[in-house]
């Protein structure tokens, strides 16, 4: 886990064969995710969160954090794309899973969240640029509220 303060310390960081391709993944969350979103550093990722200001109850695990939504990382193995709507809602997750081998001749390597990369050449930014835009700030509260948050 990086100790960096902001994502471009973060990115300093990196080791010179990840620093083009994460620095173009920030740069692609950052030209397509919807307003509201707050880049900040989660977990000791890049991460775009729900700012306590918009939704006071924060995270259900540490209600002091702010509510996750999106972090990347450059793992020993892969880089990740961590994205909780696909692991919240079931359409999101039934589109990015078809729409992957238009985009990549690679197969998809992917948990509940977490989309893993081994090349930087294999990272569709065209398709992680779209996932960016598929869900607003109010419509990720409502799908935490109602799929992930333990009540």
């Amino acid at each position: 886990m990086s100790k960096s303060e902001t994502v471009s310390t973060y990115l300093a960081a990196l080791p010179s064969d990840r620093k083009d391709a994460m620095t173009r993944l920030v740069d692609t969350i950052r030209d397509n995710l919807p307003v509201g979103y707050q880049e900040v550093i989660n977990y000791g990722m890049p991460s775009w969160v729900i700012p306590h200001t918009m939704y006071a109850a924060g995270y259900h695990v540490d209600p002091k954090l702010p509510l996750p939504f999106l972090s990347i990382a450059s793992q020993k193995s892969h880089m990740a794309v961590y994205h909780m709507g696909l692991y919240a809602h079931v359409p999101l997750n039934e589109w990015f899973v078809n729409a992957y081998p238009k985009h990549s001749k690679t197969k998809l390597n992917m948990g509940k969240s977490c989309i893993r990369f081994k090349r930087a050449t294999h990272i569709p930014y065209g398709l992680i640029g779209e996932l960016c835009t598929k869900m607003a700030p109010a419509q990720w509260i409502a799908v935490y509220e109602s799929q992930v948050k333990k009540v």
